[in-house]
């Protein structure tokens, strides 16, 4: 599925909802990494109804044990297409028999694409339409190509954050669960400058950032773009061991710690909706 205005391009795919493109018609430049299976396969997936690992990828819920595998079930799914504009398209995933053998909820999930000039926004709309409060997380996962242009290299670019940030990184076990406690990391600082080998142990964890956007910028280029998340408690930075590609990754939950006790209640960042209710955030990226 395609949408486009004056300035940008993307496309969608009805599985997962997941982005296959976003291009600027102006710069004639494809900002979303392509997929390459070779070190990831994904491009954008959208992270539902967990975000992260579960430990022993299970969870409990009013007594019964469940299994749920790493980011939830959304990614796979394919999505019904419930609204197409011109410069807007949604997706909607309603439970169904197989979830709830995963997911005991009744929930109805929908994705929004807009585009507005330069700028995509993606709105995540979660409805419990149960009896009972609903239990859930959910997030992004958007990887951006880079290098951008010929002539740079991933070792030019730096995400610039808007704040100045003090709080140490997360580490994640071997079983991409997160540790006890956190290691140094910003030190009153807002960048980070990319190398490779930055995400050879998996990805950078933030817990509560002051910062509500991150820009990807390169001194030797204007092109680049500005990401916007408001409301977003956590935020993952992580890229595929040697890949030309940065996720920036802002979650509503986040992967069980190594001391979780698996009752989902429980669970660090988990959202709570109850019956009738609906629970809304919003991302954006700005190219430039």
């Amino acid at each position: 599925m395609q949408i486009e205005n004056n300035h940008l391009r993307i496309q969608v795919s009805e599985k997962g909802a997941e982005l296959q493109s976003i291009f600027s018609k102006e710069t004639e430049l494809e900002y979303l990494w392509n997929g390459d299976a070779a070190f990831w396969g994904k491009r954008s997936p959208v992270l539902f109804p967990i975000v992260g690992g579960l430990k022993n990828n299970t969870y409990q819920y009013d007594g019964n044990s469940y299994e749920l595998g790493r980011h939830g079930f959304a990614r796979e799914k394919n999505f019904t297409v419930t609204s197409n504009e011109t410069s807007s398209i949604s997706f909607t995933l309603n439970a169904d028999a197989a979830s709830k053998e995963q997911y005991p909820f009744l929930f109805r999930f929908m994705i929004t694409y807009t585009l507005h000039q330069h700028k995509l926004s993606c709105r995540y709309e979660v409805f419990n339409i149960d009896v009972k409060p609903m239990f859930f997380s959910v997030g992004a996962h958007p990887a951006f190509k880079i290098p951008l242009i010929a002539g740079t290299a991933f070792e030019d670019y730096y995400l610039l954050f808007n704040e100045q940030e003090t709080v140490g990184r997360w580490p994640l076990s071997a079983e991409g669960l997160i540790e006890i406690s956190a290691v140094d990391f910003f030190n009153n600082s807002n960048r980070i400058n990319l190398t490779k080998p930055l995400f050879y142990g998996d990805a950078l964890v933030f817990k509560g950032l002051e910062s509500t956007s991150i820009s990807l910028l390169t001194d030797k280029s204007p092109h680049g773009l500005k990401f916007e998340y408001a409301d977003f408690p956590y935020m993952g930075i992580w890229s595929a061991k040697d890949a030309d590609f940065i996720c920036i990754e802002p979650w509503c939950g986040i992967a069980d710690s190594v001391e979780a006790d698996g009752n989902i209640k429980n669970k660090e960042g988990i959202e709570v909706l109850v019956p009738g209710e609906r629970f809304s955030r919003t991302w954006s990226v700005e190219l430039k």
